[in-house]
């Protein structure tokens, strides 16, 4: 009998065995094992994921990298082993005066996770996704070799380079501009091309003065509008919305929520090295935008920050406890549009949800960036179908409006199917071919990204 493996997403699959390495060379041994033996291998992290990336789909392995734990904090520099979680790396910077920028929002995932799919947070608006922050990459390939490669060292095998999204996220299918680095390629390729061991990432001086807010607005018209001025604030490093449904639910937590509010802009700002005083400047913006001001939250103290981001934080939680009660699964997309089409990407789903999911839905996330998140909140299997079925058509419109099928989670196996609606059948046989090269046999990571292999008979 083999162990079932699953992940947040709920998918579940099983494995014939459990390995966990404990070096490098241990790693290699095993991925040239399962080499010549044909053995499936699928990487797996702290299991926080949201599209069964690390869920087996025919067996095989489920490979380990719990201890690679080091930790190490430079000036500047983190080396930091796949199996650490990211709350630790966090912890550690902030403790010499540094911060990781990216800021992922699940801080219980695995720095080796968060570099598989290319994963962003609210932070990202400003700072980008994993991979503008990794300087090298320590790897075990299914050959049985590890090499670290470093910035700069381009691919040395020929492929045909692919179109990037106008977006400003992006972990749908391979990397591959003209001239990619192997850093760039690895990150954001879902565990798929070779076994990412170690890590070495950039960190920033943390900003001695920041200030933070939740901005209420009496409705979506006026938040949108804020936006669109507010993209091009001097050193605004996130930008979240929450939209009157998502609103609703934190009522059950947060009491002071102002009634009349119908949307709300989550903010921080980097004050360090600005002239003026930032919360004059902030209080003209919110009295001409139309935003609530008088009822508006905000603070410049880490105790604030920290207040906020679990409001934030706090919904998805109310969300999943609500999924579970109705017995159902939660769909949530991960779709981004280049900015410029942002209002008729939003238009879309208000205009779609309201009809097909009338108080089933919730829409939050990333709008600075063009990128929130929808959640259908099935109550019925009629619900979930028929959630799978506008799944699919958003992710139509999102391609037809220049975005991407996946912004920040990766494909996994719960949207591989998504992946051709980006890509002619030409780019596809592009990236199997870099699959190819990197795992012959297509062991590594089978249904996650990219369907089997035919020629392999997977």
């Amino acid at each position: 009998m083999g162990v079932v493996i699953e992940d947040a997403s709920g998918i579940r699959g099983e494995a014939e065995r459990v390995v966990a390495p404990s070096s490098p060379e241990e790693a290699a041994a095993l991925l040239r094992e399962a080499d010549e033996t044909r053995t499936p291998v699928t990487v797996s992290g702290a299991g926080t994921g949201v599209v069964g990336g690390r869920c087996p789909s025919s067996g095989g392995w489920s490979f380990s990298l719990e201890k690679f734990q080091r930790l190490e904090i430079e000036t500047g520099v983190a080396r930091v082993g796949a199996g650490v979680l990211l709350r630790d790396v966090m912890a550690a910077a902030q403790k010499t005066g540094q911060f990781y920028a990216p800021d992922p929002t699940e801080w219980s995932s695995t720095i080796g996770g968060n570099i598989a799919t290319n994963a962003s947070g609210s932070r990202s608006f400003r700072y980008g996704a994993t991979r503008r922050h990794v300087r090298a990459l320590t790897v075990a390939r299914m050959d049985g070799t590890v090499r670290t490669y470093r910035r700069g060292e381009l691919v040395d095998f020929p492929y045909t380079p692919l179109p990037v999204p106008r977006t400003t996220k992006n972990t749908a299918g391979y990397f591959l501009p003209p001239g990619v680095e192997w850093v760039d390629l690895f990150c954001g390729s879902d565990g798929t091309l070779g076994v990412v061991l170690e890590a070495e990432l950039l960190l920033l001086p943390q900003p001695k003065a920041i200030l933070s807010g939740v901005v209420f607005f009496p409705d979506d018209e006026l938040t949108l509008a804020a936006v669109e001025g507010w993209r091009a604030i001097a050193q605004l490093r996130m930008l979240e919305y929450l939209d009157a449904p998502s609103l609703e639910f934190l009522r059950a937590r947060y009491n002071d929520i102002p009634r009349e509010a119908q949307a709300a802009l989550l903010v921080e700002q980097e004050l360090d090295g600005l002239e003026g005083d930032a919360v004059d400047e902030w209080l003209e913006r919110l009295d001409e935008t139309g935003a609530l001001g008088e009822a508006s939250w905000f603070g410049e103290t880490a105790a604030d920050r920290e207040r906020f981001r679990l409001f934030r934080h706090t919904l998805p939680e109310l969300v999943n406890d609500h999924v579970r009660k109705n017995g159902c699964e939660k769909l949530s997309s991960d779709f981004a549009v280049p900015l410029e089409r942002n209002g008729e990407m939003l238009a879309f789903y208000k205009e779609t949800l309201g009809r097909l999911f009338p108080g089933k839905y919730t829409i939050f996330g990333h709008i600075g960036d063009a990128h929130v998140h929808v959640n259908v909140l099935s109550e019925t299997v009629q619900d979930f179908e028929a959630g799978k079925a506008w799944m699919l058509e958003a992710a139509k419109q999102s391609v037809a409006l220049g975005g991407t099928v996946s912004a920040e989670h990766g494909l996994g196996k719960r949207k591989v199917h998504f992946l051709p609606l980006m890509y002619t059948a030409e780019q596809m046989d592009s990236m199997k071919n870099v699959k190819r090269n990197c795992d012959p046999h297509w062991l590594l990571g089978r249904d996650t990204m990219l369907v089997g292999d035919s020629s392999l008979g997977v």
